[in-house]
This record gives C-alpha cells, structure tokens and sequence, in this order.
C-alpha cells in the first residue's frame, strides 16, 4: 500500500484516537486479496478492555467511512477494519510504555547487561527499577527495550508478602 493511503488514513483516525483518550501505536494498511486491510494498534492509560476496543472501532469506521465519502476511496477495494490493543509481547520503548507497566516484571538490557526487575516508576526522563532488592533509576537513553516477564504465580495488583 503507498504511503500516501497510509498517511491519508493516519490523518483521519489520529484526531478520532486522541478525542476518545487513546494513542495510536502502530498502523499498517496492506492488501489481503482483493480487499485493503488496515490494522490500528491502540493504548491508553489504564488499558482498554473489549468493549472499549468495540467502541474505538465503531468511531473510526464511521470517520473512515465521512472520509470515503467526502474525498473519495482510500483505495481501489473496499477495505476491513481491525482495531487491537498490544499484547504482553509488545516491547517497552517509550515513557508511556514503561508507565501503563508499573508493578510489572520486565527483562531489560541496560549497556551490555541483561537484567530482570520490577517497574517501580516512571516518568518522561526515565525508569526506576527494583533489581534483586535494590531500586535502580535508569534514563532511558541507557536502556534497551524492555520485555514483560509473565508471572503465573503473583496475583494482579497483590504484593507479596515476605514472612519475618
């Protein structure tokens, strides 16, 4: 697809994300057979849970589709919608990553060492990270991008509890 459909579609639904308090993490508009498929990513602070997912989807279809009608086709076919959040296995690269993960266990380069730790904080300058019991504040610049280790054992929201 060319990076004028792209951009043209990134012009209409960015302002219809950001009015209903999402940010847009990643767009691809590709061909599937006859059709245009054009995947949206979507976050927010908090999460989005389905239903949200479904009313984020309905508002961009009807932006997409003012848009067709106003300025002509995105492209020669009619095109599918799909709207997602990201999953676990996204990685941590920007503030707003690192800050919607708080509480969660991640592996991370920092220079040429990979550690494990919790996310303790974060803030548009960096990370603070609790690695084998000591709280590490870490500036972005000096890390990798960072993995969410999934826990089976610990309870969402629950700290453990150390008996002593």
């Amino acid at each position: 697809m060319s990076d004028s459909t792209q951009r043209r579609i990134q012009a209409v639904i960015e302002p219809v994300l950001v009015a209903d308090g999402y940010d847009l993490e990643d767009l691809k508009v590709s061909k599937a057979g006859r059709r245009t498929l054009v995947r949206v990513l979507v976050d927010r602070d908090g999460g989005a849970n389905l239903d949200a997912i479904a009313a984020v989807s309905r508002n961009l279809s009807s932006a997409l589709d003012e848009a067709e009608a106003a300025d002509g086709a995105f492209a020669a076919s009619s095109y599918t919608l799909e709207v997602s959040s990201p999953g676990v296995d996204r990685p941590l690269e920007l503030p707003r990553h690192w800050r919607r993960n708080i509480g969660r266990l991640v592996e991370v380069a920092i220079g040429d060492e990979t550690v494990s730790g919790r996310i303790q904080a974060a803030d548009d300058a960096g990370v603070e990270l609790l690695i084998a019991d000591q709280t590490r504040t870490i500036a972005y610049g000096d890390l990798g991008a960072g993995r969410i280790q999934l826990e089976f054992s610990r309870s969402a929201g629950n700290e453990e509890k150390k008996e002593g």
